[in-house]
C-alpha cells in the first residue's frame, strides 16, 4: 500500500451497503525492527505516533520467478537447479490476535521468509483509530523438527531468549529466483 490508514478497506454486506472502521475491525502491520520496551508503550492515537512503528516496503518489477524454500530445519535451504538465492531468512507463518482473528502467508510466497527474525513482528490497529502490540498478540513462526520429547508426539520444546529462538527453534528459509536465460548477442 502506498499510504498507510489504520484501517484501510471496507466491510460490504450483499445488500449494497459498505461500512469503514467498525469498532471491532483489526488490521495488521508487519513493524519495524527493534522496539525499545513496547510491553510499556501506551495505544497510539495519531499517525505521527503511528507511522515510526509501521514497517516500509519498496515494490520492484521484474521477470524473475520467484519462490521460497523452508527447511523445517535450523540449515538454510539450497535453491533448486537453476535458480539462485535472492536472500536467507527465518520460515514466517502467521499472526493471531485479540478474538481469534489474524492473517498468513502462503509458504510458497517470498513473504513467508523474513530476513531478520524479530518480536513481536507486527503491530495491530483497532478499529477506534489507535494501534498498539497488545499482550495477546502472537506470532507464529515455522518450528524446526526436533526429536520429540517423550510422550509429547514432537511437542515440548521450550526455547527462551532470542538467541536460542533462532539458533535451535526456527525453520530457515531461502527465498530463491529462476536465473534468466543469458542474452544472445549478435554482431
Amino acid at each position: 500500500m502506498e499510504e498507510f490508514q489504520v484501517m484501510p478497506f471496507l466491510q460490504c454486506g450483499s445488500r449494497n451497503v459498505c461500512q469503514h472502521g467498525q469498532r471491532t475491525d483489526k488490521s495488521f502491520w508487519l513493524t519495524t525492527n527493534g522496539q525499545d520496551d513496547i510491553k510499556a508503550m501506551a495505544p497510539l492515537k495519531t499517525e505521527d505516533d503511528i507511522l515510526p512503528y509501521i514497517s516500509r516496503c519498496v515494490v520492484c518489477s521484474g521477470v524473475q520467478y520467484t519462490m521460497a524454500r523452508h527447511s523445517y530445519s535450523n540449515d538454510i535451504p539450497d535453491c533448486p537447479q537453476n535458480f539462485e538465492r535472492l536472500w536467507a531468512g527465518y520460515s514466517y507463518l502467521m499472526v493471531s490476535g485479540g478474538g481469534g482473528v489474524g492473517g498468513g502467508q502462503d509458504l510458497g510466497g517470498i513473504g513467508s521468509c523474513m530476513e531478520n527474525f524479530f518480536l513481536p513482528s507486527f503491530i495491530e490497529c483497532v478499529g477506534r483509530g489507535m494501534c498498539s502490540y497488545y499482550v495477546n498478540n502472537l506470532d507464529y513462526w515455522l518450528a524446526a523438527k526436533k526429536d520429540p520429547v517423550p510422550g509429547m508426539f514432537g511437542m515440548g520444546n521450550i526455547y527462551n531468549g532470542l538467541d536460542q529462538i533462532q539458533n535451535e527453534g526456527l525453520s530457515r528459509c531461502s527465498v530463491c529466483g529462476k536465473k534468466l536465460p543469458a542474452k544472445k548477442r549478435f554482431f
